[in-house]
Protein backbone atom coordinates (compact mmCIF):
# COMPACT_ATOMS: atom_id res chain seq x y z
CA UNK A 1 0.00 0.00 0.00
CA UNK A 2 2.83 2.37 0.83
CA UNK A 3 4.55 1.50 -2.42
CA UNK A 4 1.40 2.31 -4.42
CA UNK A 5 1.09 5.65 -2.62
CA UNK A 6 4.74 6.48 -3.29
CA UNK A 7 4.38 5.64 -6.98
CA UNK A 8 1.22 7.76 -7.20
CA UNK A 9 2.94 10.73 -5.58
CA UNK A 10 5.92 10.32 -7.90
CA UNK A 11 3.68 10.25 -10.99
CA UNK A 12 1.81 13.36 -9.90
CA UNK A 13 5.11 15.14 -9.22
CA UNK A 14 6.47 14.17 -12.62
CA UNK A 15 3.33 15.07 -14.55
CA UNK A 16 2.46 18.30 -12.71
CA UNK A 17 4.82 20.49 -14.76
CA UNK A 18 3.10 19.41 -17.99
CA UNK A 19 -0.23 20.78 -16.75
CA UNK A 20 1.30 24.27 -16.75
CA UNK A 21 2.42 23.96 -20.39
CA UNK A 22 -0.98 24.77 -21.92
CA UNK A 23 0.30 28.26 -22.71
CA UNK A 24 2.86 27.68 -25.42
CA UNK A 25 6.11 29.67 -25.32
CA UNK A 26 5.35 31.12 -28.78
CA UNK A 27 2.11 32.62 -27.38
CA UNK A 28 3.82 34.48 -24.56
CA UNK A 29 4.39 38.20 -24.81
CA UNK A 30 7.86 39.63 -24.41
CA UNK A 31 6.61 42.31 -22.01
CA UNK A 32 6.28 40.60 -18.58
CA UNK A 33 3.63 43.08 -17.42
CA UNK A 34 1.43 42.43 -20.46
CA UNK A 35 1.99 38.68 -20.12
CA UNK A 36 0.92 38.82 -16.46
CA UNK A 37 -2.24 40.70 -17.48
CA UNK A 38 -2.91 38.14 -20.22
CA UNK A 39 -2.53 35.28 -17.73
CA UNK A 40 -4.84 37.02 -15.27
CA UNK A 41 -7.51 37.42 -17.95
CA UNK A 42 -7.02 33.88 -19.31
CA UNK A 43 -7.55 32.34 -15.88
CA UNK A 44 -11.07 33.79 -15.82
CA UNK A 45 -12.12 32.63 -19.29
CA UNK A 46 -13.67 29.20 -19.84
CA UNK A 47 -12.41 26.88 -22.54
CA UNK A 48 -15.49 26.38 -24.70
CA UNK A 49 -14.29 22.89 -25.63
CA UNK A 50 -13.29 21.59 -22.18
CA UNK A 51 -15.84 23.77 -20.34
CA UNK A 52 -14.45 23.18 -16.85
CA UNK A 53 -10.98 24.52 -17.52
CA UNK A 54 -9.72 27.99 -18.09
CA UNK A 55 -8.20 28.75 -21.47
CA UNK A 56 -4.91 29.06 -19.60
CA UNK A 57 -5.10 25.38 -18.56
CA UNK A 58 -6.53 23.92 -21.77
CA UNK A 59 -4.64 22.45 -24.72
CA UNK A 60 -7.66 22.72 -27.06
CA UNK A 61 -7.17 24.61 -30.32
CA UNK A 62 -9.97 27.04 -29.48
CA UNK A 63 -8.33 27.81 -26.12
CA UNK A 64 -5.09 28.54 -28.00
CA UNK A 65 -6.98 30.89 -30.33
CA UNK A 66 -8.56 32.69 -27.38
CA UNK A 67 -5.20 33.07 -25.61
CA UNK A 68 -3.75 34.59 -28.79
CA UNK A 69 -6.79 36.87 -29.15
CA UNK A 70 -6.43 38.09 -25.54
CA UNK A 71 -2.76 38.91 -26.16
CA UNK A 72 -3.54 40.67 -29.45
CA UNK A 73 -6.12 42.87 -27.73
CA UNK A 74 -3.67 43.74 -24.94
CA UNK A 75 -0.94 44.62 -27.43
CA UNK A 76 -3.49 46.80 -29.27
CA UNK A 77 -3.87 48.79 -26.04
CA UNK A 78 -7.16 47.47 -24.62
CA UNK A 79 -7.67 47.49 -20.87
CA UNK A 80 -8.31 44.21 -19.06
CA UNK A 81 -12.01 45.08 -18.86
CA UNK A 82 -12.16 45.90 -22.57
CA UNK A 83 -10.52 42.57 -23.44
CA UNK A 84 -12.99 40.66 -21.24
CA UNK A 85 -15.92 42.56 -22.76
CA UNK A 86 -14.65 41.89 -26.29
CA UNK A 87 -14.48 38.14 -25.58
CA UNK A 88 -17.92 38.14 -23.89
CA UNK A 89 -19.45 40.11 -26.79
CA UNK A 90 -18.00 37.59 -29.23
CA UNK A 91 -18.72 34.31 -27.34
CA UNK A 92 -21.39 35.18 -24.76
CA UNK A 93 -21.31 35.13 -20.97
CA UNK A 94 -20.81 31.37 -20.93
CA UNK A 95 -17.13 32.03 -21.64
CA UNK A 96 -16.76 33.48 -18.13
CA UNK A 97 -15.65 30.92 -15.53
CA UNK A 98 -17.40 32.99 -12.84
CA UNK A 99 -20.76 34.22 -14.12
CA UNK A 100 -21.71 37.82 -13.41
CA UNK A 101 -24.25 38.47 -10.67
CA UNK A 102 -27.24 39.97 -12.48
CA UNK A 103 -30.98 39.40 -12.85
CA UNK A 104 -30.55 37.08 -15.82
CA UNK A 105 -28.05 34.90 -13.93
CA UNK A 106 -29.88 34.91 -10.61
CA UNK A 107 -31.01 31.30 -11.09
CA UNK A 108 -27.36 30.21 -11.35
CA UNK A 109 -26.55 31.79 -8.01
CA UNK A 110 -29.70 30.63 -6.21
CA UNK A 111 -30.12 27.09 -7.62
CA UNK A 112 -27.39 25.30 -5.66
CA UNK A 113 -28.22 26.76 -2.22
CA UNK A 114 -31.95 26.26 -2.89
CA UNK A 115 -31.39 22.62 -3.84
CA UNK A 116 -29.30 22.09 -0.71
CA UNK A 117 -31.98 23.63 1.53
CA UNK A 118 -34.73 21.62 -0.21
CA UNK A 119 -32.74 18.42 0.34
CA UNK A 120 -32.21 19.19 4.03
CA UNK A 121 -35.92 20.01 4.42
CA UNK A 122 -36.91 16.75 2.69
CA UNK A 123 -34.66 14.75 5.02
CA UNK A 124 -36.09 16.48 8.10
CA UNK A 125 -39.69 15.96 6.95
CA UNK A 126 -38.93 12.33 6.08
CA UNK A 127 -37.44 11.70 9.51
CA UNK A 128 -40.33 13.35 11.34
CA UNK A 129 -43.03 11.47 9.46
CA UNK A 130 -41.34 8.11 9.61
CA UNK A 131 -43.70 5.56 11.13
CA UNK A 132 -42.75 4.21 14.52
CA UNK A 133 -41.41 0.66 14.46
CA UNK A 134 -44.21 -1.86 14.88
CA UNK A 135 -44.32 -3.50 18.28
CA UNK A 136 -44.76 -7.23 18.26
CA UNK A 137 -48.15 -8.39 19.45
CA UNK A 138 -48.16 -10.33 22.72
CA UNK A 139 -47.89 -14.10 22.43
CA UNK A 140 -50.98 -16.19 22.65
CA UNK A 141 -51.09 -18.96 25.28
CA UNK A 142 -50.51 -21.55 22.55
CA UNK A 143 -47.40 -19.72 21.37
CA UNK A 144 -46.06 -19.50 24.93
CA UNK A 145 -46.62 -23.20 25.41
CA UNK A 146 -44.82 -24.01 22.11
CA UNK A 147 -41.92 -21.76 23.13
CA UNK A 148 -41.64 -23.53 26.49
CA UNK A 149 -41.54 -26.91 24.75
CA UNK A 150 -38.74 -25.69 22.46
CA UNK A 151 -36.75 -24.38 25.43
CA UNK A 152 -37.20 -27.59 27.35
CA UNK A 153 -36.24 -29.69 24.34
CA UNK A 154 -33.07 -27.60 23.93
CA UNK A 155 -32.20 -28.07 27.62
CA UNK A 156 -32.76 -31.82 27.39
CA UNK A 157 -30.71 -32.33 24.23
Amino acid sequence: MRRLFAVSVLLVALLAPFAALAVNPDEMLKDPALEARARSISENLRCLVCQNESIDDSNADLAHDLRVLVRQRLVAGDSDQQVMQYIVDRYGEFVLLRPVFAWHTLALWIAAPAALLAGIAAIIVGLRHRPAPARPSPMSPEEREALERLRNRGADG
